[in-house]
């Protein structure tokens, strides 16, 4: 960043405009911080120590860079932080879908993929401060560089952190998406969230399906549903396959169970609804799809990233933990022969376990 500011400016009005700006983009909330994030050093690397990171070699690759923006963004003075609501209509708060044969999508990914259309209101951002100000230094992210996002969220007053690790905020529960402007403008910093909206509530906790939330604000990424049906590249280890359940694409569980999300909004934002009916999405259907409909069906959705091949895996797995039924053998094994030894390895584990349940409910049918 190279700008000089002006020293005229009133940086209070101009704080007070951003906020406001960012509210008529459809951002539930902006906040500003400044870039020392020493305290959350120690956390990352005692974390990143244990192995919890797991195959997300990402988090590890920039050091402690994640910990200091004005190492990432040299001339960084400033962070815009924002938040924006994505609970789409359909989905009460706190139910998670169960139904027989019926597939589970996280919540933020039945719509269109967040990460364009966040990048292009914080451009829309900086264009309104920049028309302003006149030209200064700014980069924007979402989730696309080595950022503590909910450190700087909190930070910059936009909520609490959650012993599930999510940011939590008292009247909007934790169903938003965060995203950062780096600036180069001196702006006043808002106070830090310094909430405990937890208290002794152990919900998240409970509810886990696998026991990631290993204690209080510590997630074991490697047990994590999220990261097990998203970020893992090879074989889901075989003792978690049956707690995944019907779950293709992320979980919720832990947003499911908290209690703040009682107060959680729908989004205001038509690109966050449902598309395609993801929402209500049979597992046998999902598994029928060849590639080319894979790719035409996600289009536009952060699904996509995971490609034909690891989708075959989480909806095998699903399948594999549902009823038996002739639709869902049929289904599996017109993959048996798969090309891909992944796709294959989940498939014949998803047979056997559907085969071992009709084994155990035939003698209590017989009696």
């Amino acid at each position: 960043m190279s700008s000089i500011p002006s020293p005229d400016l009133d940086y209070h009005a101009l704080a007070q405009d951003i906020k406001a700006w960012a509210r008529e983009l459809g951002f539930a909330d902006a906040g500003i911080t400044d870039t020392d994030l020493s305290s959350d050093e120690p956390k990352l690397l005692r974390w990143l120590q244990r192995g919890f990171h797991g195959e997300m070699h990402f988090m590890a690759r920039h050091g402690l860079k994640r910990c200091r923006p004005g190492q990432l963004v040299p001339g960084t003075l400033r962070i815009i932080s924002v938040r924006m609501n994505y609970l789409p209509p359909g989905y009460p708060p706190r139910v998670n879908p169960q139904q027989p044969g019926q597939a589970f999508i996280a919540r933020y990914a039945v719509g269109r993929d967040y990460h364009r259309l966040m990048r292009r209101r914080l451009q829309q951002l900086a264009e309104r401060i920049e028309a302003a100000v006149g030209p200064f230094g700014y980069r924007a992210f979402v989730d696309s560089a080595p950022v503590l996002e909910v450190s700087l969220a909190r930070k910059a007053g936009l909520g609490c952190v959650g012993k599930n690790t999510l940011l939590l905020h008292h009247r909007s529960g934790s169903y938003f998406f965060l995203g950062e402007l780096f600036t180069d403008l001196p702006l006043p910093v808002d106070p830090p969230n310094t909430q405990n909206l937890c208290g002794t509530c152990r919900a998240c906790l409970k509810a886990c399906p696998t026991g990631a939330i290993v204690g209080p604000y510590q997630l074991d990424a490697r047990r994590c549903i999220a990261y097990l049906t998203i970020e893992l590249e090879g074989s889901i280890p075989t003792e978690l396959r049956p707690l995944i359940g019907n779950r293709v694409f992320g979980c919720d569980e832990c947003q499911v169970s908290c209690p703040w999300n009682r107060f959680a909004r729908v989004t205001a934002e038509p690109d966050f609804h449902p598309r395609r009916q993801l929402h209500q999405a049979e597992l046998v259907e999902l598994f029928l799809w060849s590639e080319e409909t894979f790719l035409a069906r996600t289009e536009g959705s952060a699904i996509r990233r995971l490609g034909h091949e690891r989708w075959l895996r989480n909806v095998a797995v699903a399948l594999g933990n549902c009823e038996p039924s002739a639709a869902a053998i049929a289904a599996l094994e017109q993959r048996l022969q798969h090309p891909s030894e992944l796709v294959r390895e989940h498939v014949q584990w998803a047979l056997a376990r559907l085969a071992a349940k009709r084994a155990q409910s035939s003698p209590r049918q017989a009696r």
